[in-house]
C-alpha cells in the first residue's frame, strides 16, 4: 500500500476560491515549490507603519527535530537575514514573554512556466506554479539549530555547497546572522498547466483561426556558464557543473511538459 500524501487542512486562510480545481494542498507539492524558489516574499505587519511589509528573502524548509524528514512531512521554514534587521527584531519580540507563539507571517513563491496565447486576449493566461504558507516566526537562538539552518540554506543555493566552503563559520559570522524559524499553520498551492483554450464562438470563427497564432511560449530559468572570481584558482568543481546541467535540463523539461494539453 502506498504512503498517504499529507495535506494542509482547508480553512478560511488557505482555501483557493477562484478556479479552485487548480488548488493543491499536498505538503510535498507546496514544500517543493518553496524550496525550489531562490527568492521568497515574506509579508508581515508592523505597528510602526500603516501598510503591510513585503520583503524578498532566502529560506528553506526542513526539520531540526527530524533531519531525515522529506518534503511530504510537516516542516518548518527557516529564513535568513541580518541579526539587527527589523524582521529579526520583530521575530525576537515574538519569541519573548508569556505568549511565545511568534510573529504572524505569510510567505509566497511563484514560477511562470509559459505564456499562453489564445485567439481572444481575454483567454490569454500563464502556465504557473505558486505556493503560499502562513505561520508564526520566532528567532532561532539555539546554536546547534542555527548551524543546522545555515547549512540547510547554504545547500539550497547549490547542493553540497556547505562542505565545500571554509568551515567552521567565525564567531562574528554567526553573531551577525539572524535566522527565523516559521512554524507553519497552513498553506496551499495553485498550479496551471496546459494549452490555450478559446470560447466556442471564437473556435468556430475560421477567419480568426487562419490569422491568429495560438499556443504556449515556454519559459524556463537558465543558469549560465560559471564566471570565476578575480581570486579563483581552481577549475569548476564537478558538483557545480552537474548542478548547472541538471537544473537547466529539469527547468526546460518542466516548461515543455506544462505546455502540453493536460
Amino acid at each position: 500500500m502506498g504512503r498517504y500524501d499529507l495535506e494542509y487542512p482547508k480553512d478560511a486562510t488557505n482555501t483557493v476560491k477562484r478556479l479552485n480545481e487548480r488548488g493543491v494542498y499536498a505538503l510535498k507539492t507546496i514544500h517543493g515549490l518553496i524550496n525550489s524558489s531562490q527568492i521568497l516574499h515574506v509579508s508581515f505587519n508592523t505597528p510602526s507603519q500603516e501598510f503591510p511589509v513585503i520583503l524578498p528573502m532566502i529560506g528553506q524548509m526542513g526539520s531540526f527535530e527530524r533531519p531525515s524528514a522529506d518534503l511530504g512531512d510537516p516542516l518548518d521554514l527557516y529564513l535568513h537575514g541580518y541579526i539587527s534587521s527589523r524582521l529579526m527584531n520583530l521575530g525576537r519580540a515574538g519569541s519573548e514573554g508569556e505568549e511565545t507563539k511568534g510573529m504572524p507571517v505569510s510567505i509566497a513563491a511563484s514560477f511562470c512556466d509559459g505564456l499562453v496565447l489564445a485567439i481572444s486576449s481575454f483567454s490569454h493566461s500563464y502556465n504557473y506554479r505558486s505556493a503560499v504558507l502562513f505561520g508564526h516566526a520566532t528567532l532561532v537562538t539555539d546554536e546547534e539549530e542555527k548551524m543546522y539552518a545555515m547549512e540547510l540554506i547554504t545547500d539550497s543555493v547549490v547542493p553540497d555547497r556547505w562542505r565545500h566552503t571554509r568551515l567552521p563559520p567565525t564567531k562574528g559570522e554567526i553573531q551577525s546572522t539572524g535566522l527565523l524559524k516559521v512554524r507553519i499553520a497552513s498553506g496551499s498551492a495553485k498550479i496551471r498547466g496546459g494549452q490555450a483554450h478559446d470560447d466556442k464562438h471564437d473556435m468556430e470563427n475560421e477567419a480568426m483561426r487562419d490569422s491568429v497564432w495560438t499556443g504556449v511560449l515556454p519559459i524556463h530559468q537558465i543558469i549560465g556558464e560559471p564566471v570565476p572570481s578575480s581570486y579563483n584558482r581552481i577549475d569548476v568543481p564537478g558538483y557545480i557543473s552537474e548542478f548547472v546541467k541538471d537544473s537547466n535540463e529539469d527547468n526546460q523539461q518542466r516548461a515543455l511538459d506544462a505546455a502540453k494539453e493536460q
